[in-house]
């Protein structure tokens, strides 16, 4: 007996009483009809022309008016031919959307419910499918409510364990298109009429749940499974482990309720799988228990439950993030005792944290392991090792093992173009690096931002700016918007070199472009200002950025503070601190020295002291020139007690004195004739291999000759020739009368 002679008996015997219940909803009439009447089982019913015999019109009651019959629209004949070959060829002869334009929605519905039966009881859930899609994706076009499809589907409210399998199908489509609401009232629809869906179509729906991120849904959902059925299977179970686990979105991972999950397995018999265990022990990696993982993988060893190298790549990793690269490579070593290789990833993790560690050997090392275990490294393992190479500066060796990757058939990825160029402009090889980058483009890859701005920025450190701007052309016509980073590198990069215009018509681009201005772009500008001593012009720039909706940071202030110190304004710069103080500007470090400098140079010693203390109160660090303003300013009022108490303090906080720090201690002793401590200090500063400068020597010479020691004096001045130092006015005159130098 063929498949189509066997469905129809099955159709037969199922069928549903022969009335039709017409229900309208929403202006529309929906015929419900039984998908399995008997009638159907007669071949001649689905004929193009059939051939009506008597007792069956009387059977079905068919209106005696042949008019009518003519008229009916020409979707059953289909239907007729759909049961009798169950041929999805002939199902498709006319899509759903086509249909309604042809005898309109009410009629169409039903027919292709019907064939949506005819398939589901013949358990053709792939057709069964795409005719619901089709129908879903009509409802959708036209703004019906998909809500109703439902009622509409369902093929009788007296038999209904027949529509089941339609609906288990339904809820896996719109769950797969994110109509998951949709999804989850069929799935409550089809329980409050006593059907139970297909724990399968519920773990689709649970999952697509959960890669939504609808956290109240999965978890009521998971909870009426529970409580009323289907079951939770083992894959019910591990899809809400993963839920937990993962962490998705705004969620954190929620390892106590992932052990829940394992309690309530083992309760109810379900036995885990080692996709179950991995899921939980990448949980407890993320929340930081590596050390609780380990143990807990090897009770699942000792137990013999199952564990793969997925489950020892978690732990792996756990250790590498921590910074414990060698305990984790001893639970590699673990792993292979235990017969489970490890894979391309397990290794991965470990040569990328070696080579960042900069232990290039290391990672080498593991290379060849792999070849050991015929494992071939990814180019993520190849990239690890490039970054090494060039963090280590190996530049030659890692260029040719990556132009050797093209020839062992690997494909060329941006981040590895990303590595070397990055690794070439750090080592100033900008050249190198712009080769690499025509290399990239001819290869079909179109660099990122990220490429473009390492060139830039190292172009413009290197003061050639017209190669950044080939650069940044390069870029626009690649169609790759430059960040803010970028843009404010170029806009620098003008400013250094005197080209103010260049750099505001850049800024307005920028503007036009979308892309952001922040306190950076403008600080180049207004630094450029004040190192032309128009500290006035910079100013103005503060109401343009308030324009733009770009509020002044502490550098700006800090930079133009510094323009009117060195202007000798310090009205104006005390002004700024007012200001700032005022729009709630929170100074740091570099402010405070600006003021301490400020107050210093006016000889207003208490004030800059009490700054000075100020800024440890506020919990920052004071830097080496904080202490050097101070040092200077008391050696210049011959405070020289305080000024040796900042000296000690500041190389207790491990501050390295500079060649000024020790000048200006030198001229406070100098002025107190203290020459023994003077030359305590000389000696020192050729201990710590600072040199002495040009200043240096002109305060030790000048102090030598007012104090009557010519001879010294002297010394002091070929010493300071001999040292290659060119002599300053100053020098030159106190070398002159100490006879050092003729007068001629």
């Amino acid at each position: 007996m063929g498949i189509c002679s066997c469905s129809r008996i099955v159709l037969a015997e199922s069928c549903l009483p022969r009335n039709q219940v017409i229900l309208r909803e929403k202006g529309l009439v929906r015929g419900y009809y039984a998908a399995s009447s008997a009638i159907f089982s007669e071949d001649h019913m689905f004929d193009e022309n059939p051939k009506i015999e008597t007792n069956i019109i009387d059977k079905v009651n068919v209106p005696r008016n042949r008019s009518r019959i003519r008229k009916k629209p020409k979707l059953f004949p289909l239907v007729g031919r759909v049961f009798k070959s169950l041929d999805w060829k002939v199902a498709r002869e006319i899509r759903f959307s086509t249909a309604v334009r042809k005898y309109g929605f009410s009629h169409s519905i039903d027919a292709f419910r019907i064939i949506v039966h005819i398939f589901a009881l013949a358990r053709m859930h792939m057709e069964v499918h795409a005719l619901l899609r089709d129908i879903i994706g009509y409802y959708n076009e036209v703004g019906y409510d998909a809500f109703e499809l439902f009622p509409t589907l369902l093929d009788s409210s007296q038999h209904v364990v027949r529509s089941i399998v339609v609906f288990d199908v339904l809820i896996k489509v719109f769950a797969a298109n994110s109509m998951l609401e949709n999804a989850v009232d069929v799935f409550m629809q089809a329980k409050s009429v006593g059907l139970k869906p297909d724990i399968f179509s519920c773990n689709f729906l649970l999952k697509c749940l959960v890669e939504a991120n609808k956290v109240e849904f999965v978890r009521s959902l998971f909870e009426d499974l529970k409580n009323s059925g289907p079951s939770p299977n083992v894959y019910t179970y591990t899809i809400m482990m993963n839920f937990y686990c993962k962490g998705h979105l705004c969620q954190d991972v929620d390892i106590g309720q992932a052990t829940e999950i394992l309690k309530e397995m083992e309760i109810s018999g379900e036995n885990p799988t080692v996709v179950t265990y991995g899921t939980y022990i990448h949980g407890l990696c993320k929340v930081g228990c590596v050390e609780f993982a380990l143990e807990y993988i090897r009770n699942l060893r000792w137990r013999n439950q199952p564990v793969n190298n997925y489950c020892y790549n978690a732990i792996i990793y756990g250790f590498s993030q921590k910074g414990e690269v060698y305990e984790a490579l001893k639970v590699l070593e673990e792993m292979k005792s235990f017969g489970i290789s490890p894979d391309v990833y397990s290794y991965s993790i470990l040569i990328d944290r070696f080579c960042k560690m900069g232990d290039i050997e290391k990672g080498l090392n593991l290379f060849e392991e792999m070849g050991h275990y015929d494992l071939r490294p990814s180019l993520v393992s190849y990239s690890s090792l490039f970054y090494g190479l060039c963090k280590g500066g190996l530049m030659d060796i890692t260029l040719d093992m990556f132009h050797n990757l093209g020839d062992a058939g690997y494909r060329y990825d941006h981040i590895a173009y990303e590595i070397l160029i990055n690794g070439f402009c750090m080592q100033g090889d900008m050249d190198s690096a712009y080769k690499l980058l025509e290399e990239m483009i001819s290869n079909n890859l179109v660099p990122d931002a990220f490429n473009f701005q390492s060139l830039i920025h190292g172009f413009c450190k290197l003061g050639l700016l017209d190669r950044a701007l080939e650069v940044f052309n390069i870029m626009l016509l690649h169609g790759v918007l430059p960040n803010t980073i970028t843009c404010n590198v170029i806009i620098n990069g003008y400013c250094k070199e005197g080209h103010l215009e260049e750099a505001l018509k850049l800024m307005d681009e920028m503007q036009h472009l979308g892309i952001f201005l922040n306190s950076y772009t403008y600080n180049a500008v207004i630094d450029r200002l004040c190192r032309e001593r128009k500290s006035e012009k910079a100013w103005e720039i503060f109401p343009q950025m308030l324009k733009r909706n770009v509020l002044p940071g502490v550098v700006n202030y800090g930079t133009l503070m510094d323009g009117f110190a060195k202007q000798s304004n310090f009205r104006k710069a005390l002004m700024l601190y007012t200001r700032m103080l005022k729009v709630g500007v929170i100074p740091d470090t570099v402010t405070y020295t600006i003021l301490i400098n400020i107050f210093c140079q006016r000889h207003k010693m208490r004030e800059a002291y009490k700054l000075f203390k100020e800024v440890t109160e506020k919990g920052l660090v004071p830097d080496k020139i904080s202490y050097t303003s101070l040092i200077a300013g008391f050696s210049r009022t011959k405070d020289m007690k305080k000024a040796w108490a900042l000296f000690a303090e500041m190389l207790s906080k491990g501050h390295m004195p500079s060649v000024v720090t020790y000048t200006c201690l030198i001229y406070g002793f100098c002025n107190l004739q203290r020459m023994d401590m003077a030359n305590l200090l000389v000696d020192e500063m050729k201990r710590n291999k600072v040199t002495p400068d040009v200043v240096t020597y002109t305060v030790l010479i000048t102090c030598y000759h007012r104090l009557g020691n010519i001879e010294r004096a002297h010394e002091l001045f070929d010493e300071m020739k001999a040292s290659g130092i060119a002599p300053d006015a100053m020098a030159l005159h106190w070398g002159i009368k100490a006879g050092a130098v003729s007068k001629g």
